[in-house]
């Protein structure tokens, strides 16, 4: 005689108990997943000097393993490609950092004498709003009057002198550098070893090559968007210092160069560069109408890059969300300073990638993106069939495993 089933309402309240299950562990998982990023917030935080160099000999190695792939196929060993491309790399930072710096040093000496200049001129500028900004100091006096005093001794921290801090930073943007051009090295003369480490992780073939297939998609990705976007502000940077030395800023090289560089930061960089090159041009010419002209051929240039050369050069590849670049930007600034804000774009763009390779995280990456998401999947897809990959893909991995 068989067991009997249990009670039709003991049924009914395990059955409505499953649900009240399945939602607890789900919020205790994202509580430990909340707590797990605000532990990784803090570790990126207080190490920042130990992961801002391995961050950025991992961009470096990514953008520069492609010619390293390249030579090896012509059979240049990938250690001695590695040390001639990272070295070749590192002297063309030294000859930039060289030409630029009798302009720098010129732009420092003359700083204060240029900052009294445009005051006078930014006061000049003033004197329309004078009733208006009498009545503001008027309000500001009379409420101030209505106020306690404060009585209470002021206590001045002194703090570290120019000279000191500038030795501090120099140091610390000198073994930044050495150190991610040392890691990067290494990273390059692994060669393949990563890749044949990552396919032998995996047991089955399927996920052997989807993690190939993720791994040459991210650097694909992130070689195009650093080679196309380097160009690109090279080139910006090469117009705004001959549009400059024509209309007669000084130092016209040094402030292309800060155009070229700032434009790897979205919006804001471009934004900033105009406002300090306009108060240059404030101090240099003796007419407003002059100075302008500054500002207005700066946001031309900039407007052009935006809207035509850039779409055209880099196509669908780094078309990402406005807003999750704002985001991306204010987080990496606040997290590493200008380091972050440089290398903030960049892993968005791996992030995308690697979103778009896991169905899991797909939305995410539809977020990050800038087109409009996709058509809902076709009944194939909906029962299971998905896209393979290809057979060189295969190949790859097959060749990778043995």
């Amino acid at each position: 005689m068989g067991e009997s089933a249990g009670p039709p309402h003991k049924q009914e309240e395990m059955e409505a108990s499953w649900p009240i299950a399945f939602d607890r562990g789900r919020a205790i998982f994202m509580m430990i997943l909340g707590l797990f990023m605000i532990a990784l917030c803090a570790a990126l935080y207080f190490a920042r000097d130990f992961f801002m160099p391995v961050t950025l000999a991992f961009l470096l190695a990514l953008t520069l393993t492609p010619i390293v792939r390249f030579l090896g196929r012509h059979g240049i060993p990938a250690a001695v490609s590695a040390l001639v491309i990272v070295l070749f790399s590192l002297v063309l930072v030294s000859m930039a950092a060289w030409a630029l710096s009798g302009p720098i040093i010129s732009l420092i000496q003359d700083g204060p004498e240029m900052g009294r200049k445009l005051a006078v001129r930014l006061e000049e500028m003033r004197t329309p709003f004078t009733p208006l900004l009498r009545i503001a100091e008027e309000l500001e006096r009379i409420s101030a009057a209505g106020s306690p005093d404060d009585t209470a001794p002021t206590v001045q921290v002194r703090q570290p002198g120019f000279m000191t801090r500038a030795a501090g930073d120099l140091f610390s943007m000198v073994a930044l550098i050495a150190i991610t051009f040392v890691l990067s090295i290494f990273l390059l003369s692994s060669g393949t070893l990563f890749y044949e480490k990552l396919v032998k992780s995996f047991a089955h073939m399927s996920a052997k090559k989807r993690a190939l297939r993720i791994v040459y998609d991210v650097e694909r990705e992130i070689s195009l968007y650093l080679l196309t976007i380097t160009v690109i502000n090279v080139g910006l940077g090469f117009v705004i210092a001959l549009g400059l030395w024509v209309i007669g800023i000084p130092n016209a090289l040094l402030w292309g160069a800060i155009a070229a560089l700032m434009n790897f930061l979205p919006y804001i960089g471009a934004t900033l560069t105009t406002i300090v090159v306009t108060g240059v041009a404030l101090v240099t010419f003796d007419t407003t109408s002059q100075a302008l002209l500054v500002p207005a051929f700066m946001i031309c240039c900039n407007m052009l890059e935006g809207q035509f050369i850039t779409p055209l050069l880099a196509g669908r590849r780094l078309e990402l969300n406005a807003v999750a670049i704002f985001i991306a930007l204010a987080f990496w600034s606040w997290l590493w300073g200008i380091v972050g804000a440089l290398i903030a774009v960049p892993l968005l763009v791996i992030t995308k990638v690697m979103c778009d390779h896991f169905e899991a995280l797909q939305p995410f990456g539809h977020f990050l993106s800038a087109q409009a998401p996709p058509d809902p999947p076709e009944t194939a897809k909906e029962e299971g069939q998905i896209d393979e990959p290809n057979e060189i893909e295969t190949d790859r991995a097959k060749g990778l495993m043995f």
